[in-house]
């Protein structure tokens, strides 16, 4: 089986979590190889819900390897928490099924502490931050002013680089923020405590890859948030601090010459974004509301009601091009099971004219959405598994999205669980 990169093509929160957990069936490896804590991914499986933020989504299948890579902002803290919570419904979690990378960078406390300050000094301009410390994070890993997980094996280096790095952050959380300052006892103690914790995950996992594909694994990467959201690429300034496309996989996995021949983009049925920023079709009020209660439409990680809207093609296709998506997998057809119409939109007006070509960044707040409306099926489609299965005008919106994105769907979700699939 080919080497799979699993990622969105929206906002983020396209349903990511439950593909990796669907295919895994068929992987030896899973690599999350960027991002944090700073989103969600929601598995539903055998051992209950759960909105994963760090652990690669493959940790519930049994002999499947789960990495996590040097692209990855790895917060100790949160990651045993995280750890924690699973095993206790009963999930493996061990050196034999979690590896760390050794050049992942450790996202510090101080990291979420400069979130926090930095949203709260942007007031009304703020970037809809989740707070976990991403943003300041990537800045000080730009700057080298960073802690690897492998330098926990080192602790008297580690320990000068701590003094060095707590001098440094401080004029940044007294004379910036006037902040209280941070010391590197404080540090050295958390370190001691989750640090210590993570240590017996620690691997040479670029070895381990590499290692892997020359048997002949099947490795699956697994990417956080969306295209709209990449650093270079997504809704400037209101993107995340990391690369969310797929060629961004073998760098973040450590293996820059690997090569994918499967990239599944995944898109919801409609539109979903949690954070700030232009968002073209999104409806408010009573429309609003009842499509947000129908999907369930939260964020994972902070619990923030997600603004929705139609489907955007144009914003969809862009997406699967920047991700250079082989197919695409599409969740959440069940929830528009309640309307009667189902509006899409398929062009922007700008200016005055007509576009389906995603424009730049500034021009989106000026951008209006051009709908075309499609008849809906009005039936419960949650029990379908197979395209014959499902209503005659549920096939045809399907189709409808593929020819507007220019991609084959391969996949349809009418469910969270993983049987909840339709195989095209």
């Amino acid at each position: 089986m080919a080497n799979c990169a699993i990622v969105g093509v929206n906002w983020g929160d396209e349903g990511k979590g439950r593909m990796v957990d669907l295919l895994t069936e068929h992987y030896d490896v899973v690599v999350r190889y960027q991002g944090g804590g700073n989103a969600g991914h929601t598995v539903i499986n055998e051992f209950g819900k759960f909105a994963l933020h760090l652990l690669p989504s493959g940790i519930f299948r049994p002999g499947v390897v789960n990495v996590l890579g040097g692209g990855v902002a790895l917060d100790p803290e949160n990651l045993w928490k995280e750890i924690q919570t699973v095993r206790a419904e009963g999930v493996a979690v061990t050196p034999d099924n979690l590896r760390i990378s050794l050049r992942a960078s450790l996202l510090l406390p101080w990291h979420r502490r400069l979130d926090e300050l930095e949203e709260a000094r942007l007031a009304d301009k703020k970037y809809g931050s989740t707070k976990q410390g991403i943003a300041p994070f990537y800045a000080d890993k730009a700057a080298k002013k960073t802690v690897l997980a492998g330098d926990l094996l080192y602790p008297d280096k580690l320990r000068a680089q701590l003094k060095d790095l707590c001098e440094y952050k401080n004029l940044t959380l007294t004379e910036v923020y006037g902040a209280e300052p941070v010391s590197a006892g404080e540090l050295e103690e958390w370190l001691a405590d989750y640090g210590e914790k993570i240590k017996p995950y620690l691997a040479d996992t670029t070895k381990f890859l590499k290692d892997a594909e020359r048997a002949g694994k099947n490795l699956l990467f697994e990417a956080q948030l969306g295209s709209l959201r990449d650093l270079d690429w997504g809704i400037v300034p209101y993107t995340t601090s990391s690369n969310t496309t797929a060629a961004y996989a073998p760098i973040g996995a450590g293996m820059p010459g690997l090569k994918l021949e499967r990239i599944i983009g995944v898109a919801k049925a409609y539109s979903t974004c949690v954070g700030e920023g232009p968002f073209v079709s999104e409806w408010f009020g009573e429309k609003a509301e009842k499509l947000r209660e129908a999907g369930g439409e939260y964020g994972a990680k902070t619990g923030r009601p997600r603004r929705v809207g139609p489907l955007d093609l144009v914003a969809t296709r862009y997406g699967a091009e920047m991700q250079a998506a082989t197919e695409i997998a599409l969740t959440k057809l069940d929830v528009l099971s309640y309307m009667d119409e189902i509006p899409v939109c398929t062009h922007y007006k700008i200016g005055g004219e007509l576009t389906d070509e995603f424009p730049f960044p500034a021009l989106l707040d000026d951008a209006e959405p051009v709908y075309e409306t499609l008849p809906g099926w009005e039936t419960d489609v949650s029990g379908a598994r197979s395209w014959e299965d499902l209503p005659e005008n549920a096939r045809r919106y399907v189709e409808f999205v593929e020819k507007g994105v220019g991609c084959p769907i391969r996949q349809v979700s009418v469910g969270p669980e993983r049987e909840s699939i339709i195989i095209r």
